[in-house]
């Protein structure tokens, strides 16, 4: 019966209707099986069933409908969900949305083949993640720091360079090199321009990381379809990456909101009931099928670390993206607009940006015993200097008490030194720790409460 069923051609549809197709008389189908559509001309795209009604299914085209009637075309069901095949030359290659080599380098052979809709990790399974990866990005290592397992988001804005931050990030991420374990990343651009595919390709291969870099690239004029379908060919990549080689692999991902929209658009043409602001209703299941797919599995050696980063449309942290993915993952780090305005790069706002799981990963025997404390004066000096620059509009910095200058000056120093560094400045986490203590050293130590007296006394700047 399969084989009869595999050379069965449907020649005629019902409909074709934005990126999707509907077929009715079909048999033995089943959803998320993969079709072969071959054109009069010869050319063959390849498709997806996402919907099955008694005898009628409705699949989506990867490449797009354009040029298709429901007359000229061939269908023919492959009785297989979507895989790629995987081995450990990925590394250093480029692909495009749906996994096919984009860097003229070749196919990828290997016998193994990976249905991209993922493995799910059984939670008995997971393993409470701990240690770190090293961004070198002061403002992210000591006061969001990225624990290895964990799935932090970037929350950006329209024109904010949280481009620059991702390339910064692949270039400098790094583990502990006491361990032995390799460390890879999976980079995947959703729905990009062609100017920023092409300056995350040249910065990688400027800066020599791209050997441990797998890319997949969808470009903003790719079909829709191959949109929702790049973060699952990364995620994929990333699981054998890690669980059966090996490695610890962080994936960064840019930008969610065009995934997002995709799968709005697409809803849309199924005709479904849309929920907030035309999302489908299912939006938080999906992400969280997404996101869900990182973390630490117990017997196994390697990590998955999930930055995803996303763009609030007009700001808006409620929008139901960002709103969704702050349900789903472990703290935030979000850019602001108000510090990019002051020529800062990374624009990181500290005070809402927070990493759940970082006080498991930091401390003594991972980074250094001073960190928790540091981070707490830290947030906490620098929400006082919100309080004081908002008495200083009302006073002028000329009345405010000594202190309070003071807090103004440790404010001032903080954004700039601390926060702000550049796009070529890679700090190690030592670095960082010892900065902290030097920009804290402007403050009077009695105004240092949330540091313990030992700790206090023993990195406290002398003089």
């Amino acid at each position: 019966m399969g084989c009869d069923r595999l050379r069965k051609e449907y020649l005629l549809l019902d409909k074709v209707e934005g990126p999707l197709i509907l077929l009715s008389g079909v048999e033995d189908v089943s959803y998320g099986e993969i079709i072969d559509i071959t054109m009069e001309d010869g050319q063959s795209r390849k498709g997806k069933v996402i919907k099955i009604e008694q005898d009628k299914a409705v699949a989506q085209v990867f490449e797009g409908t354009s040029g298709m009637s429901t007359h000229n075309v061939s269908v023919q069901f492959t009785g297989k969900p979507f895989e790629i095949s995987l081995s450990k030359g990925i590394l250093g290659r480029t692909f495009n949305g749906i996994g096919m080599p984009i860097d003229g380098g070749g196919e990828i052979y290997s016998g193994k083949v990976y249905n991209v809709t993922g493995r799910p990790m059984n939670p008995v399974a997971r393993q409470y993640p701990r240690n770190y990866i090293q961004t070198g990005i002061s403002s992210i290592d000591c006061l969001a720091t990225l624990i290895r397992g964990q799935k932090l988001p970037i929350f950006s804005g329209n024109g904010l360079p949280h481009n620059e931050l991702a390339a910064q990030i692949v270039k400098q991420a790094k583990i502990q090199e006491s361990e032995d374990q390799e460390f890879g990343i999976v980079f995947a651009a959703i729905g990009v321009k062609h100017d920023d595919a092409d300056f995350f390709r040249k910065n990688f291969e400027e800066s020599g990381v791209l050997e441990r870099v797998v890319m997949f690239i969808n470009l903003a004029n790719d079909p829709i379809v191959e949109r929702i379908m790049t973060p699952q060919c990364a995620l994929t990549a990333a699981e054998y990456l890690a669980f059966e080689e090996g490695m610890h692999i962080l994936v960064i991902m840019t930008d969610i909101t065009s995934y997002c929209e995709a799968l709005r658009e697409i809803s849309s043409a199924r005709e479904e009931v849309p929920s907030r602001k035309g999302y489908p209703g299912y939006l938080y299941s999906d992400l969280a099928s997404l996101y869900e797919r990182a973390g630490v599995m117990k017997n196994r050696k390697g990590s998955i670390t999930l930055l995803p980063i996303l763009t609030m449309p007009s700001d808006d942290i409620t929008h139901p993206v960002p709103d969704l993915t702050g349900y789903i993952t472990e703290g935030q780090i979000v850019l602001d607009r108000e510090l990019y305005q002051k020529n800062i790069y990374p624009p990181v706002n500290i005070l809402p940006s927070l990493s759940r799981l970082m006080k498991d990963g930091i401390g003594e025997g991972y980074t250094r015993e001073d960190h928790q404390d540091v981070s707490n004066q830290l947030f906490a000096s620098y929400s006082k200097v919100q309080d004081v620059r908002a008495l200083a509009q009302i006073i002028g910095e000329d009345e405010l008490s000594p202190v309070d200058q003071k807090y103004m000056e440790f404010g001032r120093v903080f954004e700039e030194r601390f926060v702000g560094q550049s796009f070529e400045e890679d700090r190690d986490m030592i670095e960082t720790l010892d900065l902290a203590w030097e920009i804290l050293s402007i403050l009077p130590p009695e105004e240092l409460d949330r540091v313990s007296p030992t700790i206090l006394e023993k990195y406290f700047p002398k003089g």
